[in-house]
């Protein structure tokens, strides 16, 4: 189930920007921000860079998950920061979502990045919500 919402975060990455047109540079690798994992994520196709950094986006995203649910298995009795759905939604669906969310409040986008991963799916998947 993690790797499919890892691959519903990033599956949407190909033809899609936060900043259209903006090209990925060395400096957003490893991303600080939110604007960075966004601009990693959503590297346009044209970009040379494209390739590292969609691959980049899922590894990271993949990674911060698997860090997190680990951290949380330890935690034993201590909230968990987020419930990932079984089923996972759909391919695709999150990068634009997770997007959407950061934009919205443009503070979000300066945030550091695994910081704001954690707190779109804390927000979109909260523990103990009613099915």
């Amino acid at each position: 189930m993690r790797k499919m919402l890892v691959a519903s975060l990033a599956a949407a990455a190909i033809g899609w920007s936060i900043s259209a047109g903006a090209a990925v540079t060395e400096s957003q690798f490893p991303p600080k921000t939110v604007r960075d994992l966004i601009g990693l994520c959503g590297a346009a196709q044209d970009d040379p860079m494209m390739t590292a950094a969609v691959n980049y986006c899922h590894g990271y995203a993949e990674a911060a998950v698997i860090v997190e649910e680990a951290h949380a298995k330890q935690r034993r009795g201590s909230a968990k920061l987020f419930c990932l759905p079984d089923p996972p939604p759909a391919s695709g669906a999150e990068l634009s979502s997770f997007a959407t969310w950061a934009s919205a409040d443009p503070t979000r986008l300066d945030q550091p990045a695994v910081d704001g991963m954690f707190l779109y799916l804390a927000q979109k998947y909260p523990c103990g919500r009613k099915k």
